[in-house]
Parts: structure tokens; C-alpha cells; sequence
């Protein structure tokens, strides 16, 4: 097994897409359909993960609608619900998710030092606790894939069943997508000019 992963968090951002937007000159029924979906729906254009999903209109058209749902029509608080897609974007090392949602977040009443130390991998302790079981919440789910009964309950407390089930589709939906990029090397004209993101280790 060679040792590329350091060359390859570091140069990602740089280099070309590997998966890229198709040429319309020849795009396939399915991928034209789903383009002209996208324009015309509440996203108003093929972006983000939606660009290397293009290469799959039958996975596009079943993972679309989720995010849609989580994005524009979930129960969950705006400002919880972007600070955790910002949480998930760091913990991966997206920079098209982070740069397209710390605005929003930020926009949604999170602060500045709370970015900040998502950004560095922490979670404040000074932070209203609804903030607080969320970020702890995704980081235990993130890094060892459940979470204890103690959180489980607070967080019941705090949100009810039904966000912690939306939560954790949150955290998995952003996963899936980030990695999609990831892979796909996503890029975007915001991205470009932004501070690269260094996986933790």
C-alpha cells in the first residue's frame, strides 16, 4: 500500500476534477433530464455532488429529494442543522460543503468562535446546549459510529426521537456527499480561493 494519503489531502483542491460535469454533446436522456430538473427545481442549477452524481441519473434522482428534505424542509433548526453540515465538512475535509455552509450557518446565528472550533476540530463548551449535543452528537457518530446512552438521552431531551433520526440521516447524507467529492475531486469557483482543509491527522 503506497502512502499518498497526505499527497493527495494536500493537492485535491488543486488539481483537475476527475470527474467533471459531462460534455452536453454527449449526454445521455437520463442526464439531460436530470440537468434540466436540477435548473429549474429550487437549486437553479447541477453543482456541488450533484456534478459527479450526473454520472449516475438513477442514484441523482433518489439522492436529490433527501436533501432537499434535509436542506429546505426539515424540523431541525436552521442553525443546527448548518452547523452540523459544517461539523460533517470538516470532519471529511470538503471544502465545497465548508465553503458553501459556514456563511449559512454563521447567517443562522452560529458564531464566529464556534466555527472557529469546529474548524480546528473542538467543540466549545461555551455554547447554547442545544449547539453543544448536536456537535457532540455528530463527532461520536462520526468517529465511532453510535453514541452513548447518556447523549442518546440528552439529546431526546433536547430534540425529540424524530429530529435525532433526521439528525443522524443529517450527518449520514453529508457524509456520503462529501465523499462523493472527495473522490470526484468536486470543484467549484468559490473553493478555489479558500483556505485548503487539512484532514485532523
Amino acid at each position: 500500500m503506497t502512502d499518498t494519503a497526505s499527497e493527495d489531502s494536500q493537492s485535491d483542491i488543486r488539481q483537475k476534477e476527475r470527474i467533471p460535469f459531462p460534455d452536453s454533446a454527449f449526454m445521455t436522456d437520463e442526464q439531460r433530464q436530470v440537468a434540466e430538473s436540477l435548473t429549474n427545481g429550487p437549486r437553479k442549477g447541477v453543482f456541488g455532488p450533484f456534478i459527479p452524481l450526473m454520472q449516475s441519473p438513477r442514484l441523482l434522482n433518489l439522492m436529490e429529494p433527501l436533501g432537499a428534505e434535509l436542506r429546505f424542509h426539515g424540523r431541525l433548526d436552521n442553525r443546527i442543522r448548518e452547523l452540523v453540515i459544517c461539523a460533517v465538512a470538516r470532519y471529511t475535509s470538503n471544502q465545497f460543503e465548508w465553503t458553501v455552509h459556514v456563511p449559512l450557518a454563521e447567517a443562522a446565528g452560529v458564531s464566529l468562535a464556534t466555527i472557529t472550533a469546529v474548524l480546528e476540530g473542538r467543540i466549545p463548551k461555551e455554547i447554547p446546549n442545544d449547539e453543544y449535543l448536536a456537535l457532540e452528537f455528530a463527532q461520536r457518530l462520526m468517529s465511532v459510529h453510535s453514541v452513548p446512552d447518556s447523549l442518546f438521552a440528552e439529546a431526546k431531551l433536547e430534540f425529540g426521537e424524530e429530529a435525532i433520526i433526521e439528525l443522524s440521516t443529517l450527518i449520514g447524507y453529508f457524509i456520503t456527499v462529501c465523499w462523493i467529492m472527495n473522490v470526484a475531486r468536486t470543484e467549484s469557483p468559490a473553493v478555489r480561493n479558500s483556505e485548503v482543509l487539512r484532514p485532523y491527522l
